[in-house]
């Protein structure tokens, strides 16, 4: 038995020593140590082959071999009670995560793993942690962690003099660097990796370091030494099997062409790009293939192509919102707390390492908020502009492209919808969301709901119908946008699995008093059912059912979940009737009470009130600024624009405005700063009302500037919501 783990161990430790030069001999070693894992008593190796052999499909774009041996060997890893085996399984499994899109699954694997590294004072692994934290956080915006996460991993790799892992995070430390304008410091590090790569004789990060000196070329426009380098990179990602590194040469030599006019050569690299992330799902990389070739195909006037690849860019991004994250990252945060317990109890000694956990557990909920927080803000941000734009092309638009416009604007508003349930999934998981009652038209605003899901129907050939109590109060005070958002699910719901027949709302008084009513809404459908025994089950979280007949649905798996805890907001509950083939129904009861018509008075004292007034709109973005500047005018408002925070207090300290409207997110000067400027420094706006304008769903919970707003309006800005902003002040 000795000799035969002496054996393993050897073509353990030769897989790993070669993997830098010969992936393929690594994966043949590998596959050899697990034939010799016959038994109990090699658990331990047969993990360890799992890892590792996770890592080189990973590195190789078998993701879902690479993502299975991860949880074999974690499985494997935690019956032994191996805190390292299991830190280095997880890590694999971050690098599948987040090369697959689910950067939040990504960056909770990471944080584990670096926690375990760390108690043990493990710099090599510590090193590759951070490493591939900075390229989350790089992707999705947020360049000061990810250069913090880089220097962290290159102090690590230098502890222990491990050039390689240094000359790795050198690589992505410079893509950074070019992207500030920092080219020389890019260029000086770049070439430091490029030398160390050639000697220690790493052939797969040298095709990393010289793809990295090809953008500084690019970026510098020396674009023959660029085309140079990028097909070197191209020949060693190909000659070593990694299509990460592969897709991403030939993304950055698409872009190339495209910027130099070659449009042939461009389409073929692009082509060629996506190509290997289709069949490796690759996300991370398809994303900004889709994008290209949208803006390659816009440069030629090619609408349907156009429209086309847009569509496919805004699905993919959708993807990136795979909203099963935030259910296992739910279910995680009580897992760690229970495992803790269960330890403290059983092993004393264990503290240090329990404390450790919990501060994991700390991090990782306040990483979640903050990805939350930027991904809200890098979605919503365009989506204020494509909104508008498909409006824009729908007017000029061909009657054979209609159709194609029409599409993206529903694509649109069904990515803003899961955008829009996932980050009020979450509001209600922290216990933030609150009513917001105000006095409302019932009938005129159930008439234009059943309006806008009736085109829907219409499309798909079933019959919508509204019943309307004629018992129902004119006005009652109501919270418009989560009745509508409760309703909006449960027909979406039956959009989905009605094929034949109609869906009906129902909405009639079942109580009256002299101050209130109990009405009761049903929406019903002649849709293909839900079995008895799924019936509660449509409520949980990301629940996806297959009801009926094997199909695929799209979206998050949340409305239900969601639509069931805002009824509870509302002090209430919802039941579901269904039968298999004929259809189901969705009951609640809401009281109600009545308040009087000022809708009217209020509307036409804010027409009159509202033209000449002058506002400072704070946008750094040129698109939405024009929208807003022409909504605004067409309001009759006189509007003065400034393009950043610094630019807002200069001119609040010339000129009186009746209103400012401030973006939070800006270069030079943030909304916050800007804000607590016009607040506290002399000049001429001190109590002039301030909205922030927002694409990020945290900036309201700021509690170290909020208060020196009014509100706070998120983007895509809803026309009636900043309508009624204005005119409540």
């Amino acid at each position: 038995m000795k000799e035969i783990r002496s054996k393993i161990n050897l073509y353990l430790e030769d897989s790993y020593s070669i993997r830098i030069n010969n992936l393929e001999e690594s994966i043949i070693l590998t596959n050899k140590a697990l034939a010799l894992c016959e038994g109990k008593e090699f658990d331990d190796l047969k993990a360890k082959a799992y890892s590792q052999l996770s890592l080189y499909y990973m590195i190789t774009g078998k993701y879902d071999e690479s993502f299975n041996l991860s949880q074999k060997s974690i499985k494997l890893y935690e019956e032994l009670h191996d805190d390292k085996g299991v830190a280095d399984a997880k890590y694999n499994l971050a690098s599948f995560y987040y090369k697959t899109n689910n950067f939040q699954m990504g960056v909770v694997y990471l944080i584990d793993a670096l926690i375990v590294y760390k108690n043990l004072n493990d710099y090599h692994n510590i090193s590759k942690c951070e490493k591939s934290l900075g390229t989350v956080y790089d992707f999705t915006g947020d360049e000061q962690k990810a250069i913090q996460s880089y220097k962290n991993a290159i102090k690590a790799a230098k502890k222990i003099n491990d050039l390689n892992l240094e000359s790795n995070a050198y690589n992505n430390l410079s893509g950074i660097y070019i992207k500030n304008n920092q080219v020389e410091a890019a260029w000086t590090i770049i070439l430091k990796s490029i030398e160390i790569k050639q000697k220690t004789k790493d052939t797969r990060g040298l095709g990393f370091a010289i793809y990295g000196r090809g953008k500084i070329h690019f970026a510098q426009k020396n674009y023959t030494e660029a085309i140079a380098d990028f097909i070197e990179a191209i020949a060693i990602h190909t000659e070593m099997g990694e299509k990460l590194g592969l897709g991403m040469a030939y993304t950055k030599l698409a872009k190339l062409y495209f910027e130099i006019e070659d449009i042939a050569l461009a389409k073929k690299y692009a082509s060629l790009g996506l190509e290997v992330c289709n069949s490796f799902n690759i996300s991370i990389i398809k994303i900004k293939l889709l994008h290209l070739f949208y803006t390659i195909y816009k440069a030629e006037n090619n609408l349907s192509k156009t429209l086309e690849f847009l569509e496919f860019y805004l699905f993919e991004k959708e993807s990136v919102l795979n909203a099963q994250n935030f259910k296992v990252i739910e279910n995680y945060d009580l897992l760690v707390r229970m495992q803790a317990m269960q330890k403290e109890a059983e092993f004393q000694k264990e503290k240090a390492i329990i404390l450790a956990k919990s501060n994991k557990a700390e991090e990782t909920a306040r990483i979640r908020q903050e990805f939350l927080s930027t991904m809200s803000h890098e979605i919503r941000t365009p989506l204020n502009a494509i909104t508008t734009v498909a409006t824009m092309l729908n007017e000029n638009a061909k009657p054979e492209d209609k159709v194609l416009v029409n599409s993206l604007k529903f694509s649109s508003n069904h990515l803003m919808q899961i955008v829009n349930n996932i980050l009020d999934y979450t509001k209600l998981d922290l216990g933030k969301m609150t009513l917001d009652l105000k006095s409302s038209n019932i009938k005129f605003f159930l008439d234009n709901f059943w309006n806008a899901y009736n085109f829907q129907a219409k499309e798909k050939g079933i019959k919508f119908k509204l019943k309307l109590d004629e018992a129902l109060f004119d006005y009652y005070y109501i919270d418009e946008t989560k009745i509508t958002q409760i309703l909006g699910n449960l027909v979406n719901n039956s959009l989905k699995f009605t094929d034949i027949g109609a869906i009906k709302l129902d909405v009639k008084v079942v109580h009256q008093t002299e101050t209130h009513d109990t009405v009761a809404f049903k929406v019903s459908d002649t849709g293909i059912g839900i079995e008895k025994e799924n019936l509660e089950k449509v409520f949980e979280s990301f629940s996806q059912l297959k009801s009926g007949i094997t199909r695929k649905k799209d979206g998050a798996g949340l409305g239900l979940s969601i639509t069931k805890r805002l009824i509870e907001l509302h002090g209430s509950k919802i039941e579901i009737q269904s039968i298999i083939g004929k259809g189901s129904a969705f009951t609640f009861e809401l009281k109600l009470k009545k308040s009087k018509n000022t809708e009217q008075n209020n509307q036409t004292n804010f027409e009159n009130d509202i033209n000449g007034v002058k506002v400072l709109l704070v946008e750094d973005n040129a698109i939405n600024a024009m929208i807003a500047l022409k909504l605004l005018s067409k309001w009759g408002m006189v509007t003065d624009h400034a393009k950043d925070g610094l630019e807002a207090t200069e001119k609040s300290q010339n000129t009186k405005y009746d209103y400012i409207l401030m973006d939070i997110h800006m270069p030079v000067l943030d909304g916050y700063q800007a804000a607590k400027n016009i607040r506290t420094l002399p000049n001429f706006n001190k109590e002039t009302p301030i909205f922030g304008l927002t694409a990020d769903i945290a900036a309201k919970d700021n509690e170290e500037y909020n208060f020196y707003f009014n509100d706070f309006l998120l983007k895509p800005l809803e026309i009636e919501k900043l309508k009624g902003a204005l005119n409540s002040l």
